[in-house]
């Protein structure tokens, strides 16, 4: 086994914490890399305190990693010692379902093997994420990493970004689409430098006036204050697509009114309370609420290398991973622009 150092929630009323523990050997297959910068994700802070269902404890979460390989499996034909390498929210899936088959190991009938707060596909040995300075992941699972771009602003690509690059790109939102993006977090302003880059009309919807500079530098093409009752009037029936990435309590029905006929709400947020939704939120207007859940792997790369040929990252705030509650007290708050990522080397 191999000796690795991390940060641990040991129940979900305890803070993060060092913890050691040990990853498995390199097997035939697996790649390990060192890891050098973790996103911290909204989901984090959820699934720590067992906000969504009943956590595996002790866990160390974190599933937004990047860093250098350091050994390959006999196997391996992906990677070599010494490449950027990366994993998001997932490990394995049973690769033979409908589902893998085609690409959507997110979506795993068998149930993938998230990066932590998970199991492995023994179903019996527990994932422990990248708040820890070494990880090792089957190569299938592990991601290039191109050295183009700031390694610690793409380390949010591996959840933020994918998580809405894909709903955008199945929906095929782009030129000629009027696109909201609601909430201007972690993943809103991804959502809003893909939304761009697609050549969508980019509206950004925010409860906080003071973000609209913000919107705008990222690329926004719009700014609708729903605080504001005249401007929430002026917006309704103009969308052809929401992509909600609010984690908090908001009224579905208000905002569905402001897509036109046809329109599309996508969910990529996950509130801890399952939201209310008339009927007629939908019926009036043949309007459809969907939700998006991350990418497969074939697909989290095509977006990796989408960034790094239009030069796209996260916008991000370093932190020392001592100071992972106060990020999460922050992050509470909405008081960061517009990701936390911890430097490894401070561990």
């Amino acid at each position: 086994m191999i000796p690795v150092k991390g940060y641990a929630a040991q129940s979900p009323t305890t803070d993060l914490a060092l913890w050691d523990f040990e990853r498995r050997e390199v097997g035939p297959h697996d790649v390990q890399f060192d890891i050098q910068f973790c996103g911290v994700c909204h989901s984090d802070l959820h699934q720590i305190k067992n906000d969504w269902f009943p956590g595996i404890f002790p866990m160390v979460p974190g599933h937004e990693i990047v860093g250098r390989v350091v050994k390959v499996g006999s196997a391996v034909t992906k990677f070599k010692v010494g490449d950027l390498a990366g994993t998001g929210c997932m490990v394995d899936s049973c690769r033979v379902c409908e589902n893998c088959k085609q690409d959507l190991e997110q979506y795993c009938l068998n149930g993938s093997s998230q990066t932590y707060n998970g199991f492995e596909q023994d179903h019996k040995t527990p994932t422990y994420g990248g708040y820890s300075n070494s990880i090792v992941v089957n190569e299938d699972f592990t991601l290039h990493i191109s050295e183009k771009l700031d390694l610690a602003a793409t380390a949010p690509l591996l959840c933020a970004g994918i998580t809405t690059y894909s709903p955008l790109r199945h929906w095929k939102v782009g030129k000629g689409h009027k696109l909201a993006v609601l909430g201007l977090g972690g993943l809103g302003h991804m959502a809003v430098k893909f939304g761009v880059a697609f050549g969508a009309d980019v509206t950004v919807l925010s409860t906080s006036p003071s973000k609209e500079a913000d919107a705008k530098k990222l690329g926004a093409h719009h700014f609708v204050v729903t605080s504001d009752p005249e401007q929430i009037k002026a917006a309704k029936g103009t969308f052809d697509f929401i992509l909600d990435t609010v984690s908090a309590e908001h009224d579905f029905n208000m905002y569905l009114s402001l897509l036109r006929t046809n329109g599309t709400m996508i969910c990529v947020g996950v509130p801890s309370k399952p939201a209310e939704v008339a009927a007629f939120s939908l019926l009036g207007g043949r309007k459809s609420l969907a939700g998006s859940g991350i990418g497969g792997i074939a697909e989290t790369q095509e977006m990796l290398d989408f960034c790094a040929e239009h030069n796209i990252v996260s916008d991000i705030e370093m932190i020392d991973i001592k100071d992972i509650s106060t990020a999460y007290e922050r992050m509470l708050k909405g008081d960061v622009r517009y990701r936390f990522v911890i430097d490894i080397a401070t561990l």
